[in-house]
Protein backbone atom coordinates (compact mmCIF):
# COMPACT_ATOMS: atom_id res chain seq x y z
CA UNK A 1 0.00 0.00 0.00
CA UNK A 2 2.42 2.56 -1.05
CA UNK A 3 3.89 4.25 -4.43
CA UNK A 4 7.58 3.51 -3.56
CA UNK A 5 10.25 2.16 -1.97
CA UNK A 6 13.48 3.58 -0.74
CA UNK A 7 16.35 1.86 -1.50
CA UNK A 8 19.15 4.11 -1.00
CA UNK A 9 19.41 8.15 0.32
CA UNK A 10 18.18 9.18 -2.77
CA UNK A 11 16.72 6.29 -4.62
CA UNK A 12 13.51 5.02 -5.46
CA UNK A 13 11.83 2.59 -6.73
CA UNK A 14 8.20 2.79 -7.89
CA UNK A 15 5.77 -0.07 -7.26
CA UNK A 16 2.78 -1.04 -9.99
CA UNK A 17 0.69 1.80 -8.10
CA UNK A 18 2.72 4.35 -9.74
CA UNK A 19 1.54 2.87 -13.34
CA UNK A 20 0.38 5.81 -15.85
CA UNK A 21 -2.98 6.48 -17.03
CA UNK A 22 -1.58 6.81 -20.32
CA UNK A 23 0.93 4.31 -20.73
CA UNK A 24 0.92 1.55 -17.69
CA UNK A 25 4.72 0.89 -18.30
CA UNK A 26 5.70 4.45 -17.33
CA UNK A 27 5.16 6.35 -13.99
CA UNK A 28 1.55 8.92 -13.23
CA UNK A 29 3.15 11.68 -12.46
CA UNK A 30 1.31 12.19 -9.20
CA UNK A 31 2.74 10.04 -7.35
CA UNK A 32 6.28 11.73 -8.07
CA UNK A 33 5.38 15.59 -7.38
CA UNK A 34 4.46 14.13 -3.94
CA UNK A 35 7.38 13.11 -3.40
CA UNK A 36 9.45 15.82 -4.54
CA UNK A 37 6.96 17.87 -2.53
CA UNK A 38 8.36 15.71 0.56
CA UNK A 39 11.55 15.65 -0.32
CA UNK A 40 11.58 20.09 0.20
CA UNK A 41 10.10 19.93 3.34
CA UNK A 42 12.97 16.99 4.15
CA UNK A 43 15.32 19.50 2.78
CA UNK A 44 14.11 22.64 4.92
CA UNK A 45 13.60 20.55 7.77
CA UNK A 46 16.99 18.92 7.88
CA UNK A 47 18.52 22.59 7.22
CA UNK A 48 16.30 24.78 10.09
CA UNK A 49 13.66 24.73 12.46
CA UNK A 50 11.42 28.25 11.58
CA UNK A 51 8.82 26.40 10.13
CA UNK A 52 8.89 27.92 6.45
CA UNK A 53 5.67 27.29 4.73
CA UNK A 54 5.46 26.09 0.89
CA UNK A 55 3.45 28.60 -1.08
CA UNK A 56 4.41 27.66 -4.47
CA UNK A 57 4.87 24.04 -6.25
CA UNK A 58 5.88 24.79 -10.62
CA UNK A 59 6.77 21.60 -11.57
CA UNK A 60 8.12 20.82 -15.43
CA UNK A 61 7.73 17.57 -16.91
CA UNK A 62 10.89 17.20 -18.71
CA UNK A 63 10.39 13.37 -20.08
CA UNK A 64 8.65 9.96 -19.08
CA UNK A 65 9.96 8.32 -16.27
CA UNK A 66 10.13 4.55 -16.89
CA UNK A 67 8.69 1.72 -13.86
CA UNK A 68 12.31 1.90 -12.79
CA UNK A 69 14.20 3.72 -9.87
CA UNK A 70 14.55 7.34 -9.75
CA UNK A 71 17.30 9.47 -8.07
CA UNK A 72 16.34 12.96 -6.73
CA UNK A 73 19.02 16.06 -6.39
CA UNK A 74 18.11 18.54 -4.03
CA UNK A 75 19.60 22.38 -4.32
CA UNK A 76 18.71 25.47 -2.60
CA UNK A 77 18.38 28.00 -5.61
CA UNK A 78 18.02 31.19 -3.31
CA UNK A 79 18.28 30.75 0.71
CA UNK A 80 17.21 33.37 3.01
CA UNK A 81 16.05 34.32 6.37
CA UNK A 82 12.65 34.22 5.42
CA UNK A 83 11.96 33.63 2.07
CA UNK A 84 13.69 30.24 0.17
CA UNK A 85 13.62 28.86 -3.68
CA UNK A 86 13.99 25.17 -3.41
CA UNK A 87 14.60 22.95 -6.67
CA UNK A 88 14.37 19.21 -6.66
CA UNK A 89 14.87 17.39 -9.74
CA UNK A 90 14.03 13.19 -10.79
CA UNK A 91 16.07 11.58 -12.92
CA UNK A 92 16.75 8.12 -14.63
CA UNK A 93 20.24 7.17 -16.29
CA UNK A 94 21.20 10.77 -16.12
CA UNK A 95 17.68 11.81 -17.67
CA UNK A 96 16.58 14.37 -16.10
CA UNK A 97 12.60 13.69 -15.78
CA UNK A 98 10.78 15.97 -13.42
CA UNK A 99 11.71 19.16 -12.09
CA UNK A 100 9.96 21.29 -9.18
CA UNK A 101 10.93 24.34 -7.89
CA UNK A 102 9.24 25.46 -4.70
CA UNK A 103 8.93 28.72 -2.78
CA UNK A 104 9.01 28.75 0.66
CA UNK A 105 7.63 31.62 3.18
CA UNK A 106 8.23 32.97 6.60
CA UNK A 107 4.78 32.34 8.20
CA UNK A 108 3.35 35.58 9.43
CA UNK A 109 0.20 36.17 11.29
CA UNK A 110 -1.89 37.51 9.16
CA UNK A 111 -5.67 36.01 11.03
CA UNK A 112 -6.89 39.11 11.14
CA UNK A 113 -7.07 40.35 7.47
CA UNK A 114 -7.76 36.79 6.06
CA UNK A 115 -10.44 35.91 3.33
CA UNK A 116 -10.83 34.67 0.31
CA UNK A 117 -13.44 34.84 -2.95
CA UNK A 118 -13.37 31.55 -4.50
CA UNK A 119 -16.76 29.49 -4.35
CA UNK A 120 -17.63 26.30 -2.45
CA UNK A 121 -17.47 23.33 -3.27
CA UNK A 122 -20.25 20.34 -2.88
CA UNK A 123 -19.91 18.37 0.17
CA UNK A 124 -18.20 14.92 -0.17
CA UNK A 125 -21.21 12.99 0.39
CA UNK A 126 -23.23 15.08 -1.98
CA UNK A 127 -21.06 14.20 -5.37
CA UNK A 128 -22.45 10.87 -6.92
CA UNK A 129 -19.38 7.99 -6.93
CA UNK A 130 -16.75 8.32 -10.02
CA UNK A 131 -14.69 5.47 -11.04
CA UNK A 132 -12.07 7.04 -12.80
CA UNK A 133 -10.84 3.62 -14.06
CA UNK A 134 -13.65 4.06 -16.74
CA UNK A 135 -11.72 6.71 -18.11
CA UNK A 136 -8.38 6.22 -17.39
CA UNK A 137 -5.90 2.80 -16.49
CA UNK A 138 -3.26 2.31 -14.72
CA UNK A 139 -2.24 1.16 -11.14
CA UNK A 140 -2.36 4.88 -9.93
CA UNK A 141 -6.03 5.56 -11.10
CA UNK A 142 -6.71 2.14 -9.76
CA UNK A 143 -5.76 3.49 -5.89
CA UNK A 144 -7.99 6.75 -6.38
CA UNK A 145 -11.44 6.60 -4.43
CA UNK A 146 -13.34 9.49 -5.91
CA UNK A 147 -16.56 11.83 -6.32
CA UNK A 148 -17.44 13.88 -8.75
CA UNK A 149 -20.52 16.36 -10.15
CA UNK A 150 -20.00 16.74 -14.04
CA UNK A 151 -21.13 20.29 -15.53
CA UNK A 152 -20.15 19.29 -18.81
CA UNK A 153 -17.32 18.60 -21.33
CA UNK A 154 -14.44 20.63 -19.44
CA UNK A 155 -15.76 20.95 -16.66
CA UNK A 156 -16.68 19.30 -13.17
CA UNK A 157 -16.16 19.02 -9.35
CA UNK A 158 -14.19 16.44 -8.12
CA UNK A 159 -13.37 15.33 -4.38
CA UNK A 160 -10.55 12.56 -4.58
CA UNK A 161 -8.55 10.82 -2.21
CA UNK A 162 -5.68 7.79 -1.97
CA UNK A 163 -5.30 5.66 1.13
CA UNK A 164 -1.71 4.66 -0.52
CA UNK A 165 1.63 5.96 1.65
CA UNK A 166 3.92 7.96 -0.79
CA UNK A 167 6.90 5.60 0.84
CA UNK A 168 7.09 2.29 2.38
CA UNK A 169 6.83 2.73 5.96
CA UNK A 170 7.10 6.81 6.60
CA UNK A 171 4.98 9.28 7.83
CA UNK A 172 3.84 11.64 5.09
CA UNK A 173 2.61 15.43 5.62
CA UNK A 174 -0.50 17.13 4.83
CA UNK A 175 1.20 18.72 1.66
CA UNK A 176 3.28 16.34 -0.01
CA UNK A 177 -0.11 13.92 0.50
CA UNK A 178 -2.05 16.96 -0.38
CA UNK A 179 0.46 17.56 -3.48
CA UNK A 180 1.23 13.59 -4.29
CA UNK A 181 -3.12 13.55 -6.00
CA UNK A 182 -2.44 17.59 -7.99
CA UNK A 183 -1.88 16.10 -11.26
CA UNK A 184 -5.21 14.09 -11.22
CA UNK A 185 -7.25 17.48 -12.22
CA UNK A 186 -6.38 16.74 -15.98
CA UNK A 187 -8.14 13.41 -16.02
CA UNK A 188 -11.57 14.48 -14.32
CA UNK A 189 -13.38 16.80 -16.42
CA UNK A 190 -12.93 15.13 -19.96
CA UNK A 191 -13.41 17.33 -22.74
CA UNK A 192 -12.48 14.96 -25.05
CA UNK A 193 -11.91 10.89 -24.79
CA UNK A 194 -8.54 9.95 -24.59
CA UNK A 195 -8.79 7.49 -26.92
CA UNK A 196 -9.55 10.31 -29.48
CA UNK A 197 -7.09 12.95 -28.28
CA UNK A 198 -3.99 12.95 -26.29
CA UNK A 199 -3.82 15.75 -24.04
CA UNK A 200 -0.84 15.22 -21.67
CA UNK A 201 0.28 18.26 -19.51
CA UNK A 202 4.00 19.55 -19.87
CA UNK A 203 3.73 21.75 -16.39
CA UNK A 204 1.73 22.19 -13.12
CA UNK A 205 2.04 24.93 -10.74
CA UNK A 206 0.39 25.68 -7.73
CA UNK A 207 0.04 28.25 -5.63
CA UNK A 208 -1.24 27.96 -2.18
CA UNK A 209 -2.39 30.31 0.34
CA UNK A 210 -2.73 28.21 3.17
CA UNK A 211 -1.24 24.65 4.01
CA UNK A 212 -3.83 21.84 2.94
CA UNK A 213 -5.05 19.28 5.76
CA UNK A 214 -6.69 16.05 5.63
CA UNK A 215 -7.11 13.22 2.93
CA UNK A 216 -9.59 14.61 0.71
CA UNK A 217 -8.83 16.91 -2.36
CA UNK A 218 -11.42 18.76 -3.68
CA UNK A 219 -10.78 20.82 -7.54
CA UNK A 220 -13.19 22.97 -9.23
CA UNK A 221 -11.77 22.74 -12.77
CA UNK A 222 -12.06 23.70 -16.15
CA UNK A 223 -10.35 22.38 -19.09
CA UNK A 224 -10.15 24.00 -22.40
CA UNK A 225 -8.72 23.25 -25.46
CA UNK A 226 -7.37 25.87 -28.32
CA UNK A 227 -7.24 25.54 -32.01
CA UNK A 228 -3.48 24.98 -32.49
CA UNK A 229 -2.79 22.44 -29.98
CA UNK A 230 -2.52 23.84 -26.50
CA UNK A 231 -4.81 23.63 -24.12
CA UNK A 232 -4.72 24.61 -19.98
CA UNK A 233 -6.53 22.60 -17.39
CA UNK A 234 -7.42 25.67 -14.90
CA UNK A 235 -8.05 24.06 -11.12
CA UNK A 236 -9.07 26.15 -7.60
CA UNK A 237 -8.03 23.04 -4.97
CA UNK A 238 -9.38 22.20 -2.04
CA UNK A 239 -9.90 20.66 1.36
CA UNK A 240 -12.60 19.76 3.71
CA UNK A 241 -11.89 23.06 5.13
CA UNK A 242 -12.83 25.23 1.84
CA UNK A 243 -10.25 26.79 -0.76
CA UNK A 244 -6.68 26.49 -0.54
CA UNK A 245 -5.10 27.62 -3.80
CA UNK A 246 -5.08 27.28 -7.33
CA UNK A 247 -3.21 24.57 -9.79
CA UNK A 248 -2.51 25.39 -13.62
CA UNK A 249 -1.85 23.21 -16.48
CA UNK A 250 -0.60 23.06 -20.00
CA UNK A 251 -1.28 20.65 -22.67
CA UNK A 252 -0.18 19.38 -25.68
CA UNK A 253 -3.00 18.47 -27.29
CA UNK A 254 -2.97 15.79 -30.34
CA UNK A 255 -6.00 13.95 -32.03
CA UNK A 256 -5.24 10.64 -32.88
Amino acid sequence: MHYFTQIDDDVYEPTERVGGAWNPEEQHVCPLLGLLAQRVERDRDARRDDGLVVARLSYDILGTLRMQPIQLRTTVLRPGRSIELVEVVASQDGRDGVALRAWLMQPQDSAGVKGQAFDPMPAVDEMDGFDMTGIWGGGFIASIEARRALHGAGSAQVWARSDTLLVEGEEQSGLAAFAGMLDLANGIAVRAEPQEVLYPNIDLTAHLFRQPEGDWVGYDTRVSFGGEGVGLTETVLHDMRGPVGTSSQILTVRPR
